[in-house]
């Protein structure tokens, strides 16, 4: 049997499974971005290894991380040991926001989507799921769009890795249409794309004095 892969980011070391996703450039740009409160419970959506979510529980109150990918879930979790984390770290198996509570709220949401153009052979493997986005690239994103709003608490915020040959225009203009205020936070060419972050949350509203 073939020994995981490592890799580090700044001082954590990382276990990379068979089928699992391996960190590149998508994640490192979420992961440089990534800013977390001690009073954040965050969730890490697609954790794949657990590199977004070991980082998020260096600081946050505690971290929910999910993949529907069985080897990404032990993966992930041996990353949580591995960095003594576990005791902030729960990570489930399940289909994006299937696992989740009802009534769970957080106050970050992480999502390093499944975003290139595809076929739907191409997401039959594990490690295709992580990265097939269907015809358009949009089909997880779109599915992902319209329940993360629920789940987010008032003052939280999203942050949603894609590529540009998946419309970003399109996720921003879906996001307002959710009632979120959504802008590119950071990018970074890669080969034949970009990659971006788009960071959502709800519109401020002020309250005027009538005359």
């Amino acid at each position: 049997m073939k020994s995981p892969k490592s890799m580090r980011y700044d001082d954590l070391t990382l276990l990379i499974s068979r089928n699992v996703y391996e960190p590149a450039e998508d994640t490192v740009l979420a992961a440089d971005n990534l800013i977390v409160n001690e009073h954040d419970r965050v969730l890490d959506m697609g954790t794949g290894c657990g590199i977004l979510a070991v980082l998020a529980a260096r600081r946050a109150k505690h971290v929910i991380a999910v993949d529907i990918n069985p080897h990404a879930v032990h993966c992930a979790k041996r990353n949580a040991v591995a960095n003594n984390l576990a005791s902030r770290i729960d990570v489930i198996r399940g289909d994006l926001f299937q696992p989740v509570h009802k009534d769970e709220k957080f106050s970050l949401i992480v999502f390093n989507a499944p975003y290139l153009p595809s076929t739907p052979r191409e997401a039959r493997s594990w490690l295709g799921k992580a990265w097939a986005g269907g015809t358009t690239g949009r089909r997880v994103i779109d599915r992902f769009m319209v329940d993360a709003p629920h789940y987010l608490g008032k003052e939280g915020r999203i942050l949603l890795v894609q590529s540009s040959l998946a419309d970003v225009d399109a996720t921003l203009r879906r996001f307002t249409a959710l009632g979120l205020d959504a802008h590119l936070a950071a990018s970074r060419k890669v080969a034949f794309e970009t990659i971006v972050l788009v960071e959502a949350k709800p519109f401020i509203r002020t309250l005027r004095k009538s005359d």
